[in-house]
């Protein structure tokens, strides 16, 4: 993908994007609950607005909007994210994590400015969460090449880029970079704002889930430089 400026990018031609942009707000249009809608909003914080679409309904909807359609490439990946991305409904959001976790293995390595774009605009921890662990994650480890990437992630302003360099190894288990890792955890160990010491704890217990020797150990040298929380969440399920 190409820059164009600051975080805005090119949005690729795509007709598989036309038809899914098409059936997908015409399907979740006429299945909005504006009765939910409001509490699901003010749960999130008021990040975006939403349909009112509980998972469970939003999920068959959109087996219904992709049924028939061939198996994208990597720009209709970024044309129905970017596209979905300029809507305002929260769940048009999801539609594009769901799409992208089923889909980021057609990606390359330059995809990722398109993942950062969405990591970085209307951010909450219910689309970055994911975001990171089977998109961004899913790129770093076809491309370690990508690993740089992240070095530079992990210092960014914008707190949920960082956020999502932290947590972009949660699936990686036995592949885990764990010299990377937690040289991420120590670089951002005195960050004051409670996502980015949630997820360095939770970077951290979820590695422990493959070598929690190594866990342990990396904590009994450094924990006095991190919060309570994250030490609490990494020795969640491991001990002290």
């Amino acid at each position: 993908m190409t820059v164009t400026g600051g975080d805005i990018l090119d949005v690729p031609s795509s007709t598989v994007a036309d038809t899914v942009l098409q059936r997908l707000t015409a399907t979740y249009g006429a299945a909005a609950d504006p009765e939910r809608a409001a509490p699901m909003r003010a749960y999130m914080k008021d990040v975006a607005p939403f349909l009112g679409l509980t998972t469970p309904v939003r999920r068959a909807l959109s087996r219904t909007v992709l049924e028939g359609l061939p198996r994208p490439d990597e720009p209709d990946c970024a044309a129905i994210a970017l596209r979905c991305w300029q809507l305002p409904e929260r769940e048009y959001h999801y539609f594009v994590v769901d799409y992208l976790r089923r889909h980021a293995r057609v990606c390359s390595s330059g995809f990722l400015p398109v993942a950062r774009h969405l990591a970085a605009t209307l951010s909450w921890w219910d689309t970055v969460d994911a975001l990171a662990a089977h998109v961004v994650g899913a790129l770093v480890a076809a491309d370690p090449a990508l690993r740089a990437d992240m070095d530079a992630w992990i210092v960014d302003e914008d707190l949920w880029v960082a956020r999502t360099a932290l947590l972009h190894q949660l699936r990686h288990k036995e592949r885990t970079d764990s010299e990377r890792l937690f040289s991420y955890c120590l670089r951002q160990s005195g960050h004051p704002d409670f996502f980015v010491r949630k997820a360095i704890g939770w970077s951290l217990r979820e590695y422990a889930k493959t070598d929690p020797e190594a866990v342990r150990t990396f904590l009994a040298r450094e924990r006095g430089r991190f919060a309570p929380l994250s030490v609490r969440e990494a020795l969640k399920n491991i001990g002290a």
